[in-house]
Formats: C-alpha cells, structure tokens, sequence
C-alpha cells in the first residue's frame, strides 16, 4: 500500500441486526440526481456550484474513520451564504420578500440558540434520571424500602441521618447479606456488558478520548448515535450499580454529546455543516460536566482546556448556555430533593491556617503521583486486554464486579457507592450524621487503617477495571481515591494538633475552637486526584468551588492543583484521554505537546504521491485509480515530467465527476480523453462538465500514462470530458524547508486534510497528520532506544505469563465444575473453543491493526452504522474505513 493513505485500520463485532445502507454508486447516482434537479430549477452559476458541493458534502457523511477538511468545510460555508445572499437579494429585486420569507430568515438566524435550549434541556432530564436510578441500584444490594420497593436509602429514611426501621437489610444474616451483595454485583455487571456488546459496543468506557478526535475533526460513524445514547443510558447505572470501579461523570460527557449529535441531526443548518456541528459538540461536553458536577462554568472550562483544540468566541457562549439550560434543568427536576445539583455537595465556613500548606503540598504531590502510576499500569492493562480478553468482554466484566464485591463489602467505605462515601468523607464532624465513627476520636486508628485499605484497594480496581467493555468513567473513581486519602492526612493531622496543643506549630489555632476539618482534607484530596489522572487545572479549581460554594477554599485548592500539575509533568505530558488517543493510534495533534524536532518537513513528507497529469489521461485511467481505495486524493500536476503543481482533487470529487459525466452521456467511451485544467477553472460560475467530441484516428494502439493498451479505434468518436470544475486551485501548500513544528501547528490551527509540498512550483509530496505522528514516534522511539525495546520485552514477557497464569487458573475452575456436576456441565470444551476461534480472530486484528471493535445498527443518516455488502462481506468494511 502506498504510505499515502496509510491509515489505522479498526476491526469490528458484528452486531446482529444491521439495517443495510445503499452501495456508493447508487449514492453517486441519486447525488448526480439532486445536482441535475437543483440545477434545472435554480438556474445557472453560484446555485449550481452550490448544489454539486452540497451533495458531495453529503456523499462524504457516510465515509467512516476519515478526517475532515475544515478548510473546505469552511469554503463550502461561505458558498453557502453567498448563495443565500444571492438568492435574498433577487427577491428583494423582484418584490418578493415578503412576512413569510422574514420569518424563515429569522429562523435561520435563531436556530443556533434553538437547537442549544433543546439538546440542553435533554441533557438535563437525562442526568437527573440516571442519578436517580444509579442510587437506587447502589442501595438495592444491600436492602429494600419496606414503605417503597422503588425508594432508596435515602429517599425511604427522609429527614433521618443514620438509617431508619423502613430501610430493611436482606436478611438479618450478615454472610446471606453479603452473598446477596455479589450476585446483585454480577447481574448488575452482565447486564451491562451484555447490552453493550450486542448492541452498542462504542458505548463501553469513557469516551472523552474518542469525543476528543471527534471534534477536532475525526469521523467515527455510530458513536454519537442514537443506540450509543440508549445502551450508554441504560447500560451506565447498571455499572455503576454492579459496584465496578468506574464513574458516571466521565460517560456523562459521552451521552451528553450523543445527545446533541442525534438532536441537531434533526436540522438541516448541522446536518450539513462540520464547522456548526463542532460548535453543538463542544457545547454537549461543557453541559455534560456541568449537569455531572452540578458545575455549569466549571463545564465550560472543561470544555475548554481538555476536550476542545478549536474554542472561538461563539462557542463559548453556545457552551455557556447549553450547561446553563441543562443545570437549570437538573436543579427543576431535584433528584436529591435537597435543592442540590449532586449528592457531594457541601458547604464550608471554617477558614484554613498556613501551616496546612505543608499538608497541602503533600496532598498534591499524592495526586501527581497517583496520576502517573494509575496511567501507566492502566496502559499496561490495556494492553494485556486488547491481546488476550477481546473475546471475553462480559466474562472479565462480571469477574471485575464479582471480585469488586467480594474484596470491597468489608471495608465500610468501599461497602457503599463512591459518590456517597465522598458525601460522607467531605463533611464536618459537627452534624448530627457520623458514618463507621469517623469522627469520633476512640475509633480514629481504625478509621485510618480502614481508608488507607479503601485507598489501596481502590487505585488496584481502578487501574483494571477503566477500559472494560461497559460504560466507565475515571473522574469519580479517582475522586474517591483522592478523598479517602486526604481523609486520612486530615485525621493525622487532627490528631497531631491534639496530642499537641501548645505546639509552636499550632499557634494560630484559636483555644477550644476546632482547629482542623478532616473533611477538607478529604475534599483537597479529590481535586488533587482528578487533576492527576486528567492534567486539567483551572476546570478543576472552579468545579470544586462551585461543588462547595467555599470561597475561603480557593488558594488551597489552587496550591494542591499547583503542585499535582508540577509533580504530573514530570512523568510526561497528557492525561488518561490523551494517553488513550495515542494508545488507540488515532490522527489527534495534541496542542499540549511542545515538540523540537528540529528537522524540515521533508523529513516526514512522503514522496511517493500518485498525481494526475492535467490532459491525456483516460477515463479508464481514472476508474482504476478509483477502484484502488488507498488513495483518497490525488495532486493535479501539468504533466509527469515537469511536475507543475496545478490543484488537487479528493476521491469523493472525482468519484462523483465521474458519475455525472456517464449519466451526461450514457455512451460515454471509456477512452475519453479527461482534462483537469483549463481556463474555466478559475471561474466560480462553472457550471455541467462539458463534453467535447472530435473525430480521431490514430494509425495504431497505444499506451496510456498508466500502463493499459489502447486498442485501435480508427472509426470511433472520441470525446473529452472536463473535470476542471472539480479540482481545488488553492490547496494549502508548503515549501519543504519549513519546519515541521510548523507544519504540525498548521495542521492545529487551520485544519487541512493535507498539505503539498512544492518547490519553486514543482510537486515534491504530501504529509497528512498521521505522517507527522509517525515521525514523531520514530524520533521518540529513536531517543530512547534501547530501554524502550527492552522493556516492551519485558512485559511482553510478563503478559504471557499472567495468560498462562489466567489460563491455568480456569482450567482448573472448569475441571472442578466438570466433576462436581457429574460432567455434566463441561466448561472447558466451551472455553477452549471459543478461544480458539478468539486466537484467530486476535491475530486478524493484529494484521488490521484494530483498535475499536463493534458495529452499530444505522437508524438515521447521522446516527452512524458501518455498510454491509453481500458481494464483499465484511471484509469490504475495512477497506472502506480509510482516511
């Protein structure tokens, strides 16, 4: 395959129903369709071109896993107004303008506003639904309302602070209580992965990582559909629910965003607009954050800092009022019938003492290292999932929720949900509530025992269980992790200004007043941690102030995620969703990253580029670079030996010139003879390709630029089509001694698909954003060596012996189920083959090199499906996913 195109490539699990989309000639034969149809009823000039960009824009929505030209896009928006202004202007012309055509103008002026009120609303009514099922699946493991079946603890015990004679245990049996606790982990668990790998597989995990590429301009069809958003609804409180060490915050931003994807597909103005459609997407994530922390300004920010890499001024307004909306909506709907946006939220009015800086700056160097272990061991994990568990997707998952169950039930604050436990760590000890004796001075040791345990336990299930195939988030998890560990440093410390009171130390402690909260400690600790595992700071600062409403708690905060920041970049640049996108291989620049390769971008241009010269090629000629899908554009030079770079034109403009002309002209021969330039080229009123015929006769056969034999046709008519129209005059272009951190940074900041390298008007190649990864990870791979291949060695060596380990372990299992059923039940014979066949498909996706597995079901033009093909199979799947 020619490294012009090369492209990761994403294998896939069939889902079983999949609704079938029409072939790509048929899609080529309706857009020609439309085009002819257009034309005949708007005229000639700038509505023509209008229309053929417009369908040709809607044949490349369905290319799956490719990259989008924001330049183009961004071309055919301004076609878009000056045909609109146009088409404004003959009315006023002709006296036609009347009420009606205001109204509609107002419409189109408004409808951004519309859409944003609608997709917020929608999220707000979402996230006050999950929560409230999340917290009655939490609590059903451990007991039932007698007054309610469908209450939970806290709605059942209403105004009581430690539990009430409504809320009744299982048994009164503490082992059956426990029993029953894992096999509501494991149906919770099942279920969950179940729904999502038969019917949604992109809605398992986080998804920021993927939501990250998507708006810098990534297509992943089906992941911002309308079955991601139901499996992802349905599936998430189940998980949860199973006790799983994962968040709902994180996928919070996933089905956010798959609601404003499906919602604005509704409308015309963003279903056919890439650049509108981004702005709706960041929107989605900032409101997604907002109704998860109750932090419609801390969602902004998050937006802002982590998931957009292009945040004009616009977009933050749009942003600011989708959280808004979607808050005020989650506020109107009062899940916790506390007046309280999220169950955590708490209020503080003691002030802090400078001596706690010291304590603080020990917390954050906790959240910076707690950043970088958890990411690189989750890495490693996923690895070690990719290679050998791809097939086991519901087994590991129930097994992760058993084993969560079995080990985290006796510690107390495992026991309960993690934003609960927050609830409790984060408060002060002067209410009337006090979970396990946390504040109660004779219990002080256990408690410390009790919450280092929790933390230990807790960052080993995490590290395993993030990445699973069921909707998982990291937010919370670490959050809880954070807390219990600052709960901890908050009860050393309290305990120390006890022991010594009229310590120098301890001055500024005013007599027989509570001198230290352990609870903002606690609360210091989560903030340490979210902004360890994410590398977000100021998001974070404001997400914590708006949960607690504590002014006095700014610097403190501010100084912990200052020094968890510093402590972070010392192990490397990037948080989780970042450290995923680059373990998922997907074309993402991250702007965070300052790179000196000091090398021109020659270094990493590829020179090998097909080019189409401007006249002699055939129309055969054509259609066999065409039926070659490695190639999704081609450079028009003025002839392959002066190489004058004219244009480019993608596959999807050539593609469609081509069908247009064979529907011109039915007998179009395949030997027409195909110009790319002439002096209409430069003309923004082209119009049909025209079709020029001239009689021919060539004394004998020839060969064409490409290599096939042109027979002899002496008597035939031979004609020219020109696809000039087509061709792009302008393409970005560079010289090949500019360097390639710029290069990249124009990749950033503008948006090409592609850039030509030219010198002194003569094609020299092209880069593409994955040629710029790929020399970056050939310079990183290059510095370090030696020490980079011997420890991929080493743990390639060390997941082969976990595997056997596993392997071992099951059989075992299997046997000893074998023998006490009377071998009846034989589960090694299952488990056996089907790891056989999941050997095999395992190295199929090694040869792919396949990341993502699934398929979705298609249920409307944008809610994303992957196109079955009885003549190919899926296997024409994949070689249709290029970018």
């Amino acid at each position: 395959m020619n490294p012009q195109s090369r492209s990761t490539s994403y294998s896939s699990t069939l889902a079983p129903r999949v609704v079938r989309r029409p072939s790509v000639n048929s899609r080529l034969s309706f857009a020609v369709s439309n085009a002819e149809r257009g034309e005949n009823s708007n005229g000639q000039g700038i509505a023509a071109q209008h229309q053929i960009e417009e369908e040709i824009a809607k044949i490349k929505r369905y290319e799956d896993f490719t990259t989008i030209d924001w330049v183009q896009d961004a071309a055919r928006e301004q076609l878009r107004r000056k045909s609109r202004r146009k088409r404004t202007a003959g009315l006023y012309d002709t006296g036609r303008f009347d009420w009606k055509q205001r109204i509609l103008e107002s419409y189109e002026a408004a409808q951004g506003w519309i859409v944003v009120t609608i997709i917020g609303a929608a999220i707000g009514l979402n996230a006050a639904f999950l929560n409230i099922i999340t917290e009655w699946l939490s609590d059903i493991k451990l007991g039932y309302c007698k007054t309610g079946f469908y209450l939970n603890e806290n709605f059942c015990c209403w105004g009581e602070d430690n539990g009430c004679a409504d809320w009744h245990r299982w048994t009164g049996f503490e082992p059956a209580n426990y029993f029953i606790y894992i096999i509501f982990a494991i149906c919770f668990a099942f279920t969950a992965a179940t729904l999502v790998k038969s019917y949604a597989p992109y809605a398992a995990g986080s998804g920021i990582s993927e939501i990250k590429c998507i708006i810098a301009g990534f297509v992943m069809k089906g992941f911002l559909g309308f079955w991601t958003l139901l499996i992802k609804s349905i599936a998430l409180p189940l998980a949860i629910g199973s006790g799983l060490s994962v968040g709902k915050e994180g996928p919070s931003v996933h089905y956010a965003v798959c609601t404003g994807n499906v919602i604005s597909r509704m409308f015309t103005k963003y279903r056919r607009n890439a650049s509108k459609t981004r702005e709706i997407l960041s929107a989605c994530a900032a409101a997604g954050v907002a109704v998860a922390f109750g932090s419609p300004i801390g969602g902004v920010l998050f937006s802002l800092e982590e998931m957009s890499s292009y945040f004009p001024l616009k977009t933050m307004w749009r942003s600011y009022f989708c959280a808004l909306v979607a808050t005020a909506v989650l506020a109107a709907m009062n899940p916790f019938r506390t007046g309280q946006l999220v169950m955590f939220q708490v209020k503080y009015d003691r002030t802090w003492h400078f001596f706690e800086v010291l304590f603080y700056i020990v917390i954050g160097i906790f959240g910076g290292l707690y950043g970088a272990f958890v990411m690189k061991w989750n890495l490693r994990v996923q690895a070690f999932r990719k290679k050998y568990l791809s097939n086991y997707a519901i087994l590991e998952a129930t097994l992760l929720a058993a084993a969560t169950a079995i080990v985290c039930y006796p510690n107390a604050f495992l026991r309960i949900e993690m934003t609960e436990s927050m609830e409790i760590l984060f408060l002060e000890c002067e209410g009337a509530e006090d979970y396990h004796g946390l504040c109660e001075a004779d219990h002080r040791l256990r408690n410390v025992i009790s919450l280092l345990l929790a933390t230990v336990i807790r960052i080993f299930f995490v590290i395993i269980s993030y990445g699973c195939k069921v909707p998982a988030g990291i937010f919370v998890p670490s959050m809880a992790i954070g807390a219990s560990f600052g709960r901890t440093v908050g009860i050393i410390v309290q305990a120390l200004h006890e022991a010594n009171p009229q310590s120098v130390f301890f001055s500024t402690c005013q007599p027989d007043v509570p001198c230290i909260t352990p609870g903002t400690y606690a609360f210091l600790g989560a903030a340490a941690a979210l902004s360890g595992i994410m590398h977000i700071t100021v998001s974070v600062v404001v997400i914590m102030f708006e949960l607690t409403g504590a002014l006095t708690y700014i610097l403190p905060t501010m100084i912990v995620v200052g020094v968890t920041k510093a402590v972070s970049e010392l192990f490397g640049k990037g948080g989780i969703a970042d450290r995923m996108i680059w373990f998922s291989g997907f074309p993402y620049l991250d702007n965070k990253e300052d790179h000196n390769f000091g090398v021109p971008v020659s270094h990493a241009m590829i020179t090998d580029v097909i080019s189409i010269p401007s006249t002699g090629l055939t129309l055969k000629a054509v259609e066999r670079l065409l039926s070659k899908d490695s190639y999704q554009g081609f450079p028009i030079v003025d002839d392959e030996n002066s190489k004058i770079l004219i244009g480019y034109i993608g596959r999807t403009e050539l593609c469609y010139a081509v069908e247009r002309a064979k529907k011109e002209r039915t007998t179009l021969s395949p030997l027409a003879k195909c110009t790319f330039a002439s002096s209409r080229t430069s003309t923004l009123d082209s119009t049909l390709p025209p079709i020029y015929h001239f009689p021919t006769t060539p004394s004998s056969s020839s060969t064409t630029p490409y290599g096939e034999q042109e027979p002899d046709y002496s008597t035939s008519m031979q004609t020219t089509v020109d696809f000039s129209p087509y061709i792009d005059l302008t393409p970005l272009s560079v010289h090949p001694r500019l360097p390639l951190e710029t290069v990249m940074e124009l990749f950033r900041k503008i948006g090409p698909r592609v850039i030509l390298i030219e010198h002194r008007g003569r094609l020299m190649g092209l880069v593409t954003v994955k040629d710029c990864l790929k020399y970056q990870f050939k310079a990183e791979a290059a510095e370090n060596g030696e020490r980079d291949r011997e420890m991929m060695g080493i743990e390639q060596e060390g997941q082969e012996r976990v595997w056997e380990v596993m392997k071992g372990v099951a059989g075992w299992v299997s046997d000893k189920v074998t023998g006490w059923s009377g071998g009846r039940v034989r589960l090694r014979d299952s488990w056996e083959g089907s790891r056989g066949g999941g050997e095999r498909q395992q190295q199929q996706q090694q040869q792919q090199g396949g990341i993502l597995e699934g398929t979705e079901m298609e249920l409307d033009e944008g809610g994303g499906g992957l196109e079955y093909s009885e003549r190919e199979g899926w296997g024409g799947i994949e070689r249709e996913r290029r970018r």
